[in-house]
């Protein structure tokens, strides 16, 4: 009986301990598999450029398939997008061919860098978001996108890490152009949440989603790189820090525009 006890009591104790280790590496392999379709390389096309697509940053689509999600700074100035660019998501990469589908914001919350685009044609494979406030400081999470832009090709790539720290900071402030009602009272409000995290991201990769290792839900969206020095310098010498905004202000996002469209 003392032996079936101290065996019970063991196998108890290891089941905790498992439940505190990161995702098993087999998690992320099918995490990874199942994220992938719905990551997309964001830009503009103009027929006249070489290349024809100008790429700017990462999205990743929500919702039923139609709605997609980047940081507002990836999107490019609005004169150029009404003069000469359309802005466009690359959303199939097969056999080396990317199919372009044109996009148009739909909400936008400029002082959390983050907005919703609708795209053209079939809906697409979405990502499940996790629920507010449900990310924890040491959680094992994944960081996909498309670093450094086309340069080796529009293949997405993942970094994995963990949430470092959950803390408050404040993007930079919208110019006098981007200033809204919205963005008004966002700057009121003062510092916000964001996550730092241990895994390094690179210009390409803001706007992608920051994944649960483990379920492959959005806990958060890749927004910036702390560098040392230029922009260029995350090349060579970036720090390992990279900043997410929370999903809870994606949810916030979501919920205005589904307002919109009663």
């Amino acid at each position: 009986m003392n032996r079936r006890l101290s065996l019970a009591l063991a196998a108890g104790a290891t089941a905790l301990l498992l439940a505190g280790l990161p995702a098993r590496a087999e998690d992320l392999v099918a995490v990874i598999k199942a994220a992938r379709p719905s990551v997309l390389p964001v830009g503009t096309y103009n027929a006249t450029d070489a290349p024809r697509f100008g790429f700017r940053g990462t999205g990743f689509v929500v919702g039923a398939g139609n709605w997609l999600v980047t940081n507002f700074h990836v999107l490019p100035p609005a004169a150029e997008v009404e003069s000469s660019q359309s802005l466009m998501v690359m959303a199939s990469r097969e056999a080396g061919a990317g199919q372009l589908r044109r996009a148009r914001l739909i909400a936008a919350d400029r002082v959390r860098d983050l907005v919703l685009l609708e795209l053209e044609g079939p809906p697409l494979p979405a990502l499940a978001l996790d629920e507010a406030g449900a990310v924890r400081e040491g959680q094992a999470v994944a960081l996909m996108g498309f670093p450094i832009g086309g340069v080796l090709g529009f293949a997405a790539v993942t970094h994995r890490g963990i949430v470092a720290s959950i803390t408050t900071a404040a993007l930079p402030a919208p110019s006098a152009q981007q200033l809204d009602a919205r963005a008004v009272s966002r700057l009121r409000e003062g510092n916000f949440e964001v996550l730092q995290l241990d895994a390094t991201a690179y210009p390409g990769n803001s706007g992608g989603p920051l994944l649960d290792a483990s379920s492959g839900r959005v806990v958060g969206i890749v927004n910036q790189v702390l560098v040392k020095g230029s922009r260029e310098s995350a090349l060579t010498h970036p720090t390992g820090i990279t900043y997410a905004i929370p999903v809870r202000y994606l949810h916030e996002l979501l919920a205005e525009a589904a307002r919109n469209r009663k």
